[in-house]
């Protein structure tokens, strides 16, 4: 059986890793660069640097920050944040990035994805989704949550998905930063969609969040998770020792 990956995520504006609620009320946590160096020596699998203003900024996203993060990472590391061309997946791989996560750029043009899964490989291209519930639908939501596009949201990532992105990290605004577990009716719709792999972001508020996700989604690739690493709720080694022990396969 595949190992379930658990995933921490950076959250940066303005240079810093920030924290908030529903995607709101953002609170100063750290440096990137330690945080990244921290996660990378203690057992996460995996990285996310999210740049969270620079698609509502219209801007490119820091590359000084991300190049100094990723010398410090032997881990995989995706890069989300303004990316709205090849050229700007070229710009952040040379930076060092693993992977490159897009977001508000594939809704502007939808063939973006198509077009960098076929110049860097699927496994290069991460689509992220936010995701809301607005009158009964799950909703695709651009500018780092804060524009509703209108478009169903699982529609929206199985084509995606059928053109050539390698992942989905799918982003639960309604659960962000609550701490009242993962949204697993969003998440097996999901899974239930599309068979590339699916990391699911948004509502962790302890260990046993994660054991209902791996349980009740088997199918369910990785975890990420910002605010309950950052502030040493949940410590990862913990976490993956918590997992193995309810028979969920992790990387040790």
């Amino acid at each position: 059986m595949i190992t379930k990956r658990i995933i921490p995520c950076l959250d940066v504006k303005d240079g810093r890793v920030v924290k908030g609620v529903n995607f709101d009320g953002l609170q100063d946590v750290s440096s990137p660069v330690e945080l990244a160096d921290f996660y990378s020596r203690n057992g996460a699998d995996e990285l996310v640097f999210y740049d969270i203003t620079a698609s509502s900024d219209g801007r490119k996203l820091f590359t000084d920050i991300l190049r100094e993060t990723a010398r410090k990472v032997f881990i995989p590391l995706t890069v989300g944040g303004g990316i709205n061309s090849l050229e700007d997946f070229d710009r952040v791989l040379k930076c060092g990035a693993d992977k490159v996560s897009v977001n508000s750029g594939a809704i502007a043009n939808p063939d973006l994805v198509e077009q960098a899964a076929k110049r860097y490989g699927s496994q290069c291209v991460v689509l992220s989704v936010d995701v809301k519930r607005v009158d009964g639908q799950f909703r695709v939501f651009a500018k780092g949550g804060r524009v509703d596009t209108g478009m169903e949201a699982i529609s929206w990532i199985k084509r995606c998905a059928d053109n050539g992105a390698g992942e989905i990290v799918v982003n639960s605004i309604n659960t962000d930063g609550v701490k009242q577990g993962f949204d697993l009716p969003m998440l097996k719709a999901v899974c239930d969609a599309v068979s590339v792999p699916v990391i699911a972001s948004g509502g962790a508020g302890c260990a046993a969040d994660f054991v209902t996700l791996f349980q009740t989604i088997p199918e369910m690739d990785a975890g990420l998770a910002a605010s309950i690493f950052h502030f040493g709720q949940v410590h990862i080694p913990e976490l993956k020792e918590i997992l193995a022990q309810k028979n969920i396969p992790v990387r040790r």
